[in-house]
């Protein structure tokens, strides 16, 4: 057969022999190994980057976190003011709104609201402070009015304990001395020297709830006049009006049962004739915004004050035990009931919030810890991005 092209034909051309379904060149093979190893290493290094850039972000995050909690601690005469004014500010604008409505202006009702608030704790505190005083002065000879019947509950248990050391490590060689206790000495001077700062505590909290009544709306309206976009505008006024609905509701609502869980407790020891029954529903009564400590706090508090004022003891632990009682009908079954299931939060979830805000803040911290935890739960709900912290604590 002719290889060379007659007239008029054209040239047949071999196909490659990769068309073929043969094998490629292999001067080809080192190029593409080349190009493989070379794609592997820069995925390994890409992935080690991200690695690292992950480590470095963890990182300033937790240096972010400290110096937040360092900045948080080292301000907090500022910022328990200002939080505790916001928080009371958020609790009482509805009333203030409904009366701004029926056209009277927001300064007088929030005037008029912040004069009876005044007036009302002037009056309770004129009415606790004088058994408050007359207790703290007498704690030191209370102290020792109380160790003997204590000695006579613990005795049994003593008896056993030595007992079983006898046994274990056999008869003791010689007696220790008793070791004297410490005098607790707390003046009334100790009290008044506290007076100037809590009273322009007090002032500056005051102050700041009425300008917040006053111009707290004012004050939001402006804050969404800054965001540009329309759409923004009104998912801003949405979720702004939705979280102050809500954190208000949460925080009125809590301070009612509080209150009322006051009232049952100073009736309740008023009947079983306790000494000074209304100090101690106002001691129940603010305990009880902190969740399990309180309540364990004014358990004991009502014990000893039982076991004082009382010779026998099934009388003398009887308040503690209705308190008991009021407390376990209040968290299992008013609460959940008035502030539903979306406002409960995880009981681990609390106790580490009081662990923090306590250690950060003491007794304020503690005292304002729930109200903060189910303020922030409501507002990461409605921020996109935070919806993980509110799954985390809900109960």
């Amino acid at each position: 057969m002719n290889d060379e092209a007659g007239p008029g034909h054209l040239p047949v051309r071999e196909p490659p022999v990769a068309d073929r379904g043969g094998i490629a060149p292999l001067d080809d093979a080192p190029t593409s190994g080349y190009a493989t190893s070379a794609s592997m290493r820069s995925r390994q290094t890409s992935r080690g980057t991200l690695r690292h850039l992950r480590a470095i972000r963890v990182i300033l995050n937790s240096m972010l976190l400290l110096a937040l909690m360092y900045t948080v601690t080292l301000t907090k005469s500022l910022l328990i003011p200002l939080v505790l004014a916001a928080f009371l500010g958020l609790a009482l604008n509805p009333i203030v709104a409904a009366g701004s409505r029926r056209g009277l202006p927001r300064w007088l009702c929030a005037s008029v609201l912040m004069m009876a608030l005044v007036g009302s704790l002037a009056f309770g505190v004129s009415k606790v402070a004088q058994p408050a005083m007359g207790w703290i002065e007498g704690a030191p000879a209370t102290m020792k009015e109380l160790l003997p019947k204590f000695r006579t509950i613990t005795a049994p248990f003593e008896m056993a304990n030595r007992a079983t050391q006898n046994l274990v490590n056999g008869p003791p060689s010689r007696a220790h001395p008793a070791v004297a206790a410490a005098a607790v000495s707390i003046s009334t001077w100790d009290v008044l020297a506290k007076a100037p700062a809590v009273i322009a505590a007090m002032l500056t909290v005051t102050l700041l709830v009425f300008f917040f009544l006053v111009f707290g709306d004012t004050l939001l309206r402006r804050l969404v006049e800054i965001v540009p976009d329309f759409h923004a505008k009104r998912h801003a006024v949405v979720i702004v009006r939705s979280i102050q609905t809500e954190v208000s509701r949460y925080i009125l609502t809590t301070s009612l049962i509080n209150l009322s869980l006051g009232l049952f407790t100073a009736g309740m020891l008023w009947w079983l004739k306790m000494p000074d029954p209304l100090l101690w529903g106002t001691v129940a009564m603010l305990a009880n915004y902190i969740p399990y400590v309180g309540a364990i706090t004014t358990t004991t508090i009502l014990m000893m004050v039982g076991l004082v004022h009382f010779d026998q003891l099934g009388q003398a632990m009887l308040p503690a035990l209705c308190f008991i009682g009021f407390t376990i009908v209040e968290g299992n079954l008013i609460t959940p009931m008035v502030l539903g299931r979306r406002m409960r939060v995880s009981p681990i979830a609390i106790l580490l919030w009081l662990l923090v805000w306590g250690w950060l803040w003491g007794i304020p911290g503690a005292l304002l810890a729930v109200p903060m935890l189910t303020s922030v739960k409501l507002i990461a709900e409605r921020i996109r991005g935070w919806g993980w912290f509110a799954v985390m604590v809900q109960r």
